[in-house]
C-alpha cells in the first residue's frame, strides 16, 4: 500500500473518530424533578431539598450555572464532573419569611450535556406565623402600642360622615386610663370602646370624619392628639388621613343636559428643555360645554415649584377661561413631571388633572 494511501486512510480515520467523539454528550436527568415540601411553618427557617441526577449520557457532565427564581437560593451542586452512569445533585433552599401562602419556583441548570439547559421544581405552602400583639402593633408611645401611626379613612365623597376605628393595647404591668380628652378639629371625633384598660388588653378607638369643612376636596392630613394617665408620653400623636372629591347625586337625563361640562385642551404639555433656575408659563384651556355655569371649586398642585393662576372661577356655558401654570425650575434636576389638579362641579367627570413634563438643563 502507498504512503498515499496510507495517510489517506490515516486521515479518514482520524476525523471518523473526533466525528464520533464530538456526538458523545453528557445528559443530565432528575430521579425527581418537581418537589412537593408541603405545609411549612414560616417561623421554622429555611427549607432545604437535594435533588439528585443521573448522567444518562455518554460523555462528562459538568453543571456551569444553577438560576433560581425568587425567594430560592441555591447553596450547592456537584462542582467536578459527573462521568456517565453516576450521580450529582443540585441543592435548593427556599426562605418562607414573609413568603405567606401557596409557591411554586423553579431551577434553571445550565450544563456541557444534552439539553444543555434542565429545569426543576419546588412548590409548598406557607404557614404565617401567628404574630403576637406587641409583633403586630410596632407603633409604641409610653406604654400604648398601635399599628400605624395614621389612619387613613381612604377616597371617600362629601355625601356623609364615614367612621373607622384603630385598636390601642396597654403594653404595660399596669392599668392604662384613656382620660376621654383628645384634640381635633371640629370634624373630627373620638370615641372610646372602654377608658380602662388592664395589663396586656387591646381597647378601641373610633374616629367619625365628616368630610365637608373648609379646603376639603383632595387630600387631607389631620394631626390629633388623645390622652392616657401616664406620667410621661400622655400624650398620643396620630394623623388622619382622607381623600375627598365632591358627591354628586344622580341625575337624570334631562338634568344631565342642563349641567355644566368641563373641558380641557392639551391636558399633557411638554415643556421640553427648561434652564435651571428659570420660570416657565403653561397655558391651559378650560372651556364649559355644558347648559349652565361651571364653577371651579378648587386648583391644587402635587408641587410648590408648579403654582396655577386663574382669573375667573365661573364660567359661563360656552365660555373660555385660560388656566396658566408657572413651572419654577430652581433646585430641579432632571427629568420633571408635575401636576395640577382641578376640582369642578361638573357632575360627570368633576375630577380632571393636568401636567406638564420638562427636562432641566444647566443654566450656564
Amino acid at each position: 500500500m502507498s504512503n498515499f494511501i496510507k495517510s489517506t486512510f490515516s486521515v479518514l480515520f482520524i476525523f471518523i473518530s473526533y466525528g464520533l467523539f464530538a456526538q458523545e454528550k453528557g445528559r443530565l436527568e432528575f430521579l425527581i424533578s418537581d418537589y412537593d415540601f408541603g405545609e411549612i411553618k414560616e417561623e421554622a427557617g429555611p427549607a432545604i431539598y437535594e435533588f439528585e441526577f443521573k448522567n444518562t449520557g455518554t460523555a462528562p457532565l459538568i453543571i456551569s450555572n444553577v438560576k433560581a427564581s425568587c425567594g430560592c437560593t441555591t447553596p450547592g451542586w456537584s462542582k467536578e464532573p459527573v462521568m456517565p452512569g453516576m450521580q450529582g445533585f443540585v441543592k435548593v433552599q427556599y426562605n418562607p419569611k414573609n413568603r405567606p401562602g401557596s409557591f411554586r419556583k423553579s431551577l434553571t441548570i445550565t450544563t456541557n450535556g444534552d439539553p444543555a439547559v434542565v429545569q426543576a421544581y419546588i412548590k409548598g405552602k406557607v404557614i404565617p406565623k401567628v404574630k403576637s400583639l406587641e409583633e403586630q402593633m410596632t407603633v409604641k408611645i409610653g406604654n400604648t402600642r398601635f399599628k400605624n401611626r395614621s389612619v387613613n379613612m381612604g377616597r371617600i365623597t362629601t355625601e356623609k360622615k364615614v367612621e373607622k376605628s384603630f385598636d390601642v393595647y396597654n403594653d404595660s404591668a399596669d392599668t392604662l386610663t384613656l382620660t376621654g380628652k383628645y384634640d381635633a378639629p371640629d370634624f373630627i371625633k373620638l370615641t372610646f370602646s372602654n377608658l380602662e384598660l388592664p395589663p396586656k388588653q387591646v381597647g378601641r378607638v373610633t374616629i367619625s370624619y365628616d368630610p365637608i369643612h373648609d379646603d376639603n376636596l383632595g387630600y387631607n392630613n389631620h394631626g390629633i392628639q388623645f390622652y392616657t394617665n401616664e406620667e410621661s408620653a400622655a400624650q398620643k400623636k396620630i394623623n388622619v388621613l382622607a381623600t375627598i372629591s365632591e358627591y354628586f347625586p344622580p341625575i337624570s337625563g334631562e338634568e344631565l343636559a342642563k349641567a355644566p361640562k368641563l373641558a380641557i385642551t392639551d391636558r399633557l404639555q411638554d415643556l421640553g428643555q427648561v434652564k435651571a433656575g428659570s420660570r416657565t408659563v403653561a397655558e391651559f384651556v378650560l372651556t364649559n360645554h355644558g347648559k349652565s355655569s361651571l364653577n371651579i371649586r378648587k386648583v391644587k398642585s402635587n408641587c410648590a415649584c408648579f403654582v396655577s393662576e386663574l382669573a375667573k372661577y365661573d364660567i359661563k356655558p360656552g365660555r373660555s377661561q385660560t388656566l396658566k401654570a408657572i413651572f419654577d425650575a430652581t433646585d430641579r434636576k432632571g427629568n420633571q413631571n408635575k401636576s395640577i389638579t382641578i376640582y369642578s362641579n361638573d357632575p360627570i367627570d368633576p375630577v380632571q388633572v393636568i401636567s406638564i413634563k420638562a427636562s432641566i438643563i444647566p443654566a450656564n
